[in-house]
């Protein structure tokens, strides 16, 4: 099984990020712009939490906020699980589902390296099923 580093350099390194102090509307239209169900709320270049759609629909109207005015600190899921380059596939697979989550923020120290979500897992998954199938395959008909 492959580690969370074969998808980053697969899909890319790169990570959109908020302020805690940006609105939950102004999140929600970035995250719109760049068809993503997430970001991570980063201050001062340090990883504060992630924001989802899931936080969203979920706290926003149960707290009774308005998007327009409610900072995203204020709905964020602070200290967020993480990984690093090295976790396997497997054990990213286990802790999402374990722990009910879409995305794992990849880090390595403090510095954020990139973000894996469960599309990204599964598509691994497949593609690596698919190259397995393919070798047997061509192993049963030589």
């Amino acid at each position: 099984m492959g580690k969370v580093k074969d998808i980053l350099d697969n899909k890319g390194y790169g990570v959109y990020s908020v302020s805690p102090d940006i609105t939950v509307y102004a999140a929600i239209e970035q995250m719109c712009d760049q068809n993503i169900g997430g970001v991570l709320v980063v201050d001062k270049e340090v990883l504060v939490g992630i924001f989802t759609e899931r936080d969203y629909a979920r706290k926003l109207i149960l707290k009774g906020k308005s998007s327009k005015d409610t900072p995203i600190r204020e709905l964020m899921t602070a200290n967020p699980y993480t990984v690093s380059l090295h976790t396997s596939i497997d054990d990213c697979m286990q802790m999402m589902s374990d722990k009910h989550i879409r995305h794992l923020p990849v880090t390595d120290g403090v510095k954020i390296l990139g973000l894996v979500s469960i599309s990204d897992v599964v598509a691994h998954v497949i593609s690596e099923q698919k190259t397995i199938i393919q070798h047997l395959e061509s192993y049963i008909s030589q």
